[in-house]
């Protein structure tokens, strides 16, 4: 059976008229409104890219530093790295380890597997009433983006796809580039081994992590900073893969040839 996505055309439209979210706000039912003033309604697999900003706020995922008591292993880090202890803190709060660490810059494995900068902690595009709020990831993304998918099912009567995008660096290319961290309705790692190339040759190993270069194309036309477009519809994937989760999408530590340890 040939599982390779018959993808000829998508299509990726921004919603429109999304409001800036609040903790408890019913996402599912913004989705839906805002997909019906492009004048049209969800069909049967389409996927809403939904940036994590605004599954994090809905979710309460605010702390103000205010209220954050450094430890003195956070206090010793902050001086090496030059950050604020309390945002330490949090970001040690968010770890499992810390991958690696400069001026200017720590990169942790957070409690979901991700290796990023900062646990994901951010100031940015968060409303802020007192200049110390930060904006957390998600505990879940996977359970977040199931959560989401059931709600869209259950109001709008189809099934679709979440995918729930951030921006990450990469160790060894500059810039950001969206990246699924939470993927409920849709495949995220596709394996093609064995499948013959134009010359039918068989691949050997070659999976391909279909969420996120959905995820990054979404990006393009969400923005990085006020542009204001947090959901992106999209139109006209198929895959005979199975559906898969972003935890798929992260390599184990024992087959991470590039981390040894050492700081």
């Amino acid at each position: 059976m040939d599982l390779s996505p018959i993808i000829n055309q998508l299509t990726m439209i921004s919603l429109p008229d999304i409001p800036l979210v609040k903790p408890g706000d019913d996402l599912a039912d913004l989705l839906i409104q805002s997909v019906g003033i492009l004048g049209t309604q969800l069909l049967e697999g389409d996927i809403l890219v939904v940036a994590q900003k605004v599954i994090s706020k809905s979710e309460g995922r605010e702390v103000s530093l205010k209220n954050v008591v450094p430890s003195s292993a956070a206090s010793k880090l902050a001086k090496i790295v030059g950050k604020d202890p309390r945002l330490i803190e949090v970001i040690i709060d968010e770890s499992k380890e810390v991958v690696r660490h400069r001026p200017g810059l720590i990169i942790v494995e957070n409690k979901n597997g991700l290796v990023l900068a900062n646990a994901g902690v951010d100031m940015s595009n968060v409303r802020q009433a007192d200049g110390d709020t930060v904006l957390l990831l998600p505990i879940n993304p996977d359970e977040s983006a199931a959560k989401l998918q059931d709600e869209v099912r259950r109001r709008a009567g189809v099934d679709v796809g979440i995918i729930i995008n951030d921006s990450l660096g990469r160790a060894f290319r500059n810039g950001t580039t969206g990246i699924a961290i939470g993927v409920s309705g849709l495949p995220a790692l596709t394996d093609l081994s064995g499948k013959a190339d134009l010359f039918g040759r068989k691949l050997q190993v070659t999976q391909v992590a279909v969420a996120d270069e959905l995820a990054a194309a979404a990006s393009l036309l969400m923005g990085q900073a006020a542009e204001g477009r947090p959901v992106v519809l999209v139109r006209g994937f198929v895959s005979g893969h199975p559906k898969g989760s972003a935890r798929e999408l992260i390599r184990e530590k024992e087959e991470d040839l590039f981390r040894d340890g050492k700081q």
